[in-house]
């Protein structure tokens, strides 16, 4: 099968990063596959696949500008920043937020935040990615303690809409936002951010990346695409 050097691929749900290559292996016969940024195993979207002599492009499509829509709700913490993770605290979300407020709060995460990247990111410490680090530990009931602190950048943060949900009986408040941020920027450090602006824990519950740099998820195929 050709393929060109470049791939847009719209990744499911459910599937990791790696995953997807080693789907694509398999249903092209091609070895040579590369992505240029992750997407975590429960987000979905679009991904950048160099695909032999294309991924020699990847070193500079990851430094590209991304566009995200999150879905962030206020309410509740989770061990790993989204709804993968064990729930560390709830917090009822009783105050009724106008239209104008929730905008207004969250147009205060404009700009470059020094932020705390998670636990759970593909970041490397002495060659291993942390979310390994953070899984071992989780499994010995530890957390790990520290992470690193990261200046992020973020152009743009427009509130799709929002809607108030009950989960385990408890109020909560999910707002859905358009970020569209520099390379580096971690959502779920966003999501946490903003819950403290808004005085309640808060996790990631859904992302879905829609653009890197010039290129839109309009334009992607999905796996569909490829016969395995």
């Amino acid at each position: 099968m050709e393929l060109p050097e470049l791939l847009l691929i719209d990744k499911p749900f459910g599937v990791s990063s790696f995953g997807l290559i080693r789907l694509l292996r398999q249903a092209t016969g091609i070895r040579k596959f590369g992505h240029a940024g992750t997407l975590d195993p429960r987000a979905t979207g679009l991904m950048l696949i160099g695909v032999e002599k294309g991924t020699k492009r990847l070193a500079e499509l990851v430094k590209l500008d991304k566009e995200y829509v999150a879905l962030i709700r206020l309410g509740e913490s989770r061990t790993t920043g989204d709804l993968e993770g064990k729930i560390v605290t709830q917090k009822a979300v009783t105050e009724i937020f106008s239209a104008e407020r929730i905008s207004a709060t969250v147009a205060t995460l404009i700009g470059t935040l020094r932020l705390p990247v998670s636990a759970y990111s593909a970041i490397k410490k002495a060659g291993v990615p942390m979310y390994k680090r953070a899984r071992a530990a989780a499994s010995r009931d530890e957390v790990i303690s520290e992470v690193p602190i990261r200046d992020m950048t973020i152009y743009e943060a427009e509130v799709m809409s929002y809607s108030p949900v009950i989960v385990d009986e408890v109020s909560m408040l999910e707002v859905s936002i358009r970020f569209k941020v520099a390379s580096g920027v971690y959502i779920r450090s966003l999501a946490e951010e903003l819950g403290k602006r808004f005085g309640y824990p808060a996790t990631l519950a859904a992302l879905r990346r829609t653009q890197v740099g010039e290129y839109r998820i309009e334009n992607a195929q999905t796996l569909d695409s490829f016969t395995v």
